[in-house]
């Protein structure tokens, strides 16, 4: 399985806030239920970390409501190996 952020956006007032944790929180889904916002920092928006096979997948997640301005972006990690090589392909392209 891979590993999905997803960020879900919502309007700057209160109203819009309370409305957007009670739709996460309605859905019934362990994922949307333990959501992080950052309302308080003055960035409206929530974000999961959930482990699936697809971008597909994590639509289905999100509530209709929010579903078109969800951001979806696969999650990875480089090892150091994986690093070393990217680095020296991009030298070896730069002298050609």
């Amino acid at each position: 399985m891979a590993k999905f952020l997803i960020e879900v956006p919502h309007e700057a007032e209160t109203i819009a806030c309370a409305r957007a944790v009670a739709i996460l929180q309605a859905t019934g889904s362990h994922f949307l239920t333990h959501a992080e916002y950052g309302c308080h920092d003055g960035v409206h928006k929530a974000w999961m970390i959930i482990e699936a096979t697809d971008k597909d997948e994590i639509r289905r997640i999100v509530p209709p409501a929010y579903r078109e301005l969800a951001q979806v972006v696969q999650l990875n990690r480089f090892s150091v190996e994986e690093i070393e090589e990217l680095l020296a392909d991009h030298e070896g392209s730069a002298e050609s």
